[in-house]
């Protein structure tokens, strides 16, 4: 029944993967293999409910957000962020679609594109808490990095609140760290508190666990797409108790020996044994330091660019085949017309729907 709704099947992907197919779709993981990871899809939710403390409102929370839009019992996550008119100025983001300043239609790209929930700011979904919705679970982001300074700052700071959550009905609170930054402890024991307080009336909770992107500079490598060190930052997101993890795909690994040897207390068999070059590989290792799977990974989409869709559907397939729960994209799909975004967020649905994409 499933495969009927696909858009894109397998020669759809396989075209889309271009050069990169046969080493995407049929690669298999060697260094942390599939029998290592707790949980995959809907046993991950499962596992959850089994061994966790979780209250049985958490849960019912986090069955809410797993239960809706196409991906609704899967056991996989396609999330709509539009919180960027804070942490990027709203002039720069909602340009390409002025569109989305209004919440309204942000709500309905939501709904049309069969998210599994909205997530999004306190005046967003304060504007559209009491309006008739699809079903959409909302999660409210909680803090912000507000760039509206000079020089920018990089530091999240608190605009909501979980009690204000709890009355809009949101099943979620999200919020950022800025891992290795001046604030990060700061942000850590904040984001702490919110969560114990979020799991204490029933809400889950999603960590967008982000290394900074100026304190962590060496040799003109971008290192928040590091694989050792934004699994480090995924462990202590775990550590917290997020639900779910929101993090930046890998593109390389080495972080820590960029910055120096003594950055982080590394292990060469981070490198060696359990991570390869391969993207897949990179992601496994982002999972396995998730408490190996337990905890969900949602990779973030990414700016917007050329070729979007297929960009798009190779994020879904590396996430997918890693072990990760989803994706979340915000801006390649609110900076294009209403239809064009629905297309990509169900080419991204689409990978997650085919059962001939497995984990690696």
């Amino acid at each position: 029944m499933r495969r009927s709704l696909l858009l894109f099947d397998m020669t759809n992907i396989a075209e889309v993967l271009g050069a990169e197919a046969d080493s995407l779709l049929q690669h298999r993981c060697t260094h942390v293999p599939k029998s290592v990871m707790k949980a995959s899809g809907l046993q991950r939710l499962r596992s959850i409910a089994s061994n966790s403390d979780r209250p049985p409102q958490v849960l019912a929370a986090l069955q809410t957000l797993y239960s809706a839009g196409r991906l609704g019992g899967t056991g996989y996550l396609s999330l709509l962020p539009v919180d960027h008119g804070i942490a990027h100025t709203a002039g720069m983001v909602f340009a390409p679609n002025p569109v989305y300043l209004d919440p309204a239609t942000i709500l309905q790209l939501a709904e049309s594109g069969g998210s599994s929930g909205l997530v999004s700011t306190y005046g967003v979904l304060g504007a559209i808490a009491r309006m008739p919705r699809q079903k959409v679970p909302l999660v409210l982001k909680l803090n912000h990095d507000n760039q509206f300074t000079w020089p920018a700052h990089y530091e999240n700071i608190l605009f909501a609140r979980v009690r204000e959550a709890v009355q809009m009905g949101c099943v979620a609170v999200a919020a950022t760290v800025y891992f290795g930054g001046p604030g990060a402890r700061r942000e850590l024991q904040l984001v702490s508190s919110l969560f114990a307080e979020a799991h204490s009336v029933g809400m889950a909770t999603i960590l967008f666990s982000y290394l900074h992107p100026k304190a962590l500079q060496a040799g003109g490598k971008d290192i928040i797409f590091s694989a050792d060190l934004t699994a480090e930052a995924n462990h202590q997101a775990a550590t917290v108790q997020a639900d779910l993890i929101k993090q930046k795909q890998p593109l390389w690994t080495g972080g820590a020996k960029a910055l120096g040897a003594d950055y982080g207390r590394s292990d060469e068999r981070i490198y060696s044994e359990l991570s390869s070059s391969h993207p897949i590989d990179l992601t496994r290792y982002q999972v396995l330091a998730s408490y190996a799977g337990s905890v969900g990974l949602i990779h973030s989409g990414g700016a917007k660019g050329e070729n979007d869709i297929a960009q798009a559907v190779r994020a879904a397939v590396i996430n997918k085949r890693g072990g990760g729960t989803g994706l979340i994209a915000g801006r390649k799909a609110f900076q294009v017309p209403l239809l064009e975004g629905v297309q990509l967020l169900n080419a991204i649905q689409d990978v997650y729907l085919n059962p001939e994409i497995t984990v690696a």
